[in-house]
């Protein structure tokens, strides 16, 4: 692998991180700023519909860009937006700090898979965008329980001065390691706007958010889930968050290396066995030890997806896939801003802490059903062209003779 995938994975590192880590953080936030928790819970919200919105804005405005240029621009944005949250004297500016952070996360998760892929042999597409990826859940491994530890010890501002830190190591890798890639000749924004015309590209993001909605569903519930129902301490929260970061890494590598095989497959064992193992928490999370390791299963599980899932997209795409790249990035955001929200609308119905795992569950089994009928739909096409191809229009008739 190409040490510039290295680059590209720090700088998913520090993104990953300073998306996550204010989780760990926000009753500190929150006591700084003189704020409730649900108010400082704004910061999460904030930052996924920045990725929601940033993710098609800011890859449009870099269609006139070279990629490695453009990839410098989005890590000097995410710089700047964590340094204007290390400092913020206001809750408000803080606010807008994660805002502009967040700015750069889907465009940089988006041109970067497509230069990932770019860097390597067609056979390797999926493992060089997995690499990328290996970044973002390596953060939730190391960079957020390190993160809130540092926040928790030396304030939550040294974090994100740490956070900036990274930005600054990611920009200087792409600098230095990122070869020239020119910009493909011809590609206009029409062109990359068309891709949302294909099915399968809309199927693709659709599954995003559903697959990776179920893992949210489940995990933004945690820290309650594990305290009031499998009776752990709230200091456990932290490790089993690292437990759920270590499945996260181990599912993407996997994910990575069979969806350059067989990706479909991949997508029907990863989706199918998410819902098996979120439907079953329900029933796990009143066990320490299963509940333990039903965690990192799910962490695995999701993960697996989000190779498969980057690399369909890039497939039926071709051609102009950078926007759809950046747009699927954030629909995994969405995914994630949509299950929370509908797991807190099953909790707060009394049906229990547990309850956002049946969400989760059906929100996975609803991806696997998108799933077969994208290959349906694909089997279908595949005897169209067979069809046309043979010199029969489809549909026309053999004349039959009495």
């Amino acid at each position: 692998m190409p040490l510039a995938l290295l680059a590209l994975a720090i700088g998913a590192f520090g993104i990953g991180t300073t998306e996550f880590v204010i989780m760990g953080l926000l009753p500190e936030v929150a006591g700084d700023f003189g704020v409730s928790i649900p108010t400082a819970g704004l910061l999460v919200t904030g930052y996924a519909l920045g990725v929601v919105i940033g993710a098609p804005l800011m890859t449009v405005l870099g269609t006139k860009v070279p990629r490695k240029r453009m990839l410098m621009l989005l890590m000097g944005l995410f710089i700047i937006g964590n340094l204007v949250s290390a400092v913020a004297p206001a809750f408000a500016v803080m606010l807008i700090g994660r805002v502009i952070a967040s700015l750069a996360h889907g465009a940089f998760f988006g041109i970067g898979s497509v230069v990932a892929a770019e860097l390597v042999a067609p056979e390797k597409k999926a493992g060089a965008i997995a690499m990328m990826f290996t970044g973002l859940t390596v953060a939730n491994v190391v960079g957020v329980p390190l993160g809130t530890f540092v926040g928790q010890s030396a304030g939550w501002r040294v974090t994100f001065g740490i956070v900036a830190a990274l930005g600054v190591i990611g920009l200087a890798g792409i600098a230095k390691l990122v070869p020239e890639l020119p910009r493909p000749e011809g590609v206009h924004l029409r062109h990359e706007l068309a891709a949302f015309k294909n099915a399968q590209v809309l199927l693709a993001m659709a599954m995003t958010v559903l697959g990776f909605g179920g893992v949210f569903a489940a995990i933004t519930y945690i820290a309650p889930m594990m305290t009031h129902i499998a009776g752990f301490a709230d200091g456990s929260v932290t490790w089993l968050l690292v437990l759920f970061g270590l499945g996260m890494v181990g599912g993407n590598l996997i994910g990575g290396k069979f969806a350059d095989r067989a990706l479909m497959p991949m997508l029907y064992v990863s989706l199918g066995a998410l819902a098996v193992v979120l439907a079953l928490f329900t029933l796990t999370a009143h066990n320490k030890i299963a509940a333990a390791v039903t965690i990192a299963l799910i962490g695995a599980l999701g993960f697996a997806t989000v190779p498969p899932l980057q690399k369909r997209v890039l497939d039926q795409a071709h051609g102009a896939p950078t926007l759809a790249s950046a747009v699927n990035i954030g629909a995994f955001n969405l995914g994630n801003a949509l299950s929370a929200w509908l797991g807190g609308l099953v909790i707060a119905a009394g049906f229990g802490y547990t309850s956002p795992n049946w969400v989760g569950a059906a929100l996975a089994a609803a991806a696997l059903v998108l799933a077969f009928l994208s290959a349906a739909l694909e089997r279908r096409d595949g005897a169209h062209r067979v069809v046309a191809a043979s010199g029969t229009p489809a549909g026309q008739r053999t004349p039959v003779h009495h």
